[in-house]
């Protein structure tokens, strides 16, 4: 069990936000979902009491007592777990996207070595205060998923598919079925034992995001096996090429249905802005929005000249 955090402003204690790729106080997890979204000011106060009380606990037990710098306590944090042999393909270095706007509130994404994506979840009046709440609730993830509850075991794996099963009513043989879906869901889970549950949420993303633009459905009509797409698509890192394909499916698309992509940015736009306020991982809604941008880029031009 997780030890209790304490707010330092009232001293009760708080409750860490849920969040994709993470575990419930009951250690239930389903992949791309979030549990706990913050809808009002009391939980927006809970969500910055308890992101306050991982930052400065991590303090405490690395620097001493005081004021903590928490984005070179951040970036200090991957560069030691970097040293100490863990694979990052991409290094340590953490990467701050300040969203462009002429005046407050300002908004900023922070994205960690590993990909995943977190960003400011507060009212910031300045650019600088807005990298430093990005910096807070990716510290916080990183520093929270540490904990060996958020590695995925044997037991792990075990909780999860019977509650798959009793979820969705499926038989017992399915588990050992990866042509079924609770076979391929173990079969995934199977395959990242002892990762942790960021590591796993940002494989994850890749899967949302051929489910939401449609590759998955496009495979099964080639009839290839839900164990051939997962033993594909676990080694495909989430770059350039597949941005820019995923981006001519959506123009495609544009040609027999105008306008959809401009309706479908909209709708990235506003679950990337709700997810952000929520505290929530972002990598999913930010790549489809950026997908989305790519696309919408490439039409528009041609648009202005007919």
């Amino acid at each position: 069990m997780a030890p209790e955090l304490r707010a330092a402003s009232t001293g009760r204690p708080v409750l860490l936000p849920v969040v994709p790729g993470q575990v419930s106080a009951s250690n239930s997890w389903t992949p791309g979902t979030c549990s706990w979204t913050p809808v009002n000011t009391t939980a927006k106060l809970i969500l910055k009491e308890a992101v306050d009380a991982v930052v400065n606990s991590f303090s405490k037990h690395t620097q001493g007592y005081g004021r903590i710098n928490v984005v070179e306590a951040l970036q200090e944090f991957w560069q030691m777990k970097f040293s100490k042999g863990t694979e990052l393909k991409n290094g340590a270095l953490v990467i701050y996207e300040s969203v462009p706007s002429s005046s407050p509130p300002y908004a900023c994404f922070v994205t960690l070595p590993g990909g995943s994506c977190f960003g400011s979840f507060q009212n910031c009046p300045t650019k600088a205060e807005a990298r430093r709440s990005a910096a807070k609730i990716a510290l916080m993830n990183s520093v929270f998923n540490e904990h060996p509850s958020r590695k995925i075991t044997d037991e792990f794996i075990e909780r999860s598919l019977q509650e798959a099963q009793s979820t969705f009513k499926g038989a017992p043989h399915e588990v050992d079925d990866p042509g079924t879906g609770i076979g391929a869901f173990r079969f995934m889970l199977e395959t990242n034992k002892g990762r942790s549950m960021l590591e796993f949420q940002e494989l994850m993303t890749v899967f949302q995001l051929l489910h939401w633009n449609g590759s998955l459905k496009a495979m099964r009509e080639r009839q290839c096996s839900r164990q051939e797409v997962l033993h594909h698509y676990s080694h495909r890192v989430l770059d350039d090429d597949m941005r820019s394909q995923m981006a001519l499916d959506w123009i495609a698309r544009e040609h027999e249905a105008s306008g959809i992509i401009h309706r479908e940015l909209q709708i990235a736009d506003k679950e990337l802005e709700a997810a952000r306020l929520a505290g929530r991982e972002l990598r999913f809604p930010k790549e489809k929005k950026e997908i989305l941008t790519l696309a919408y880029t490439q039409i528009t031009p041609a648009e202005s000249k007919a």
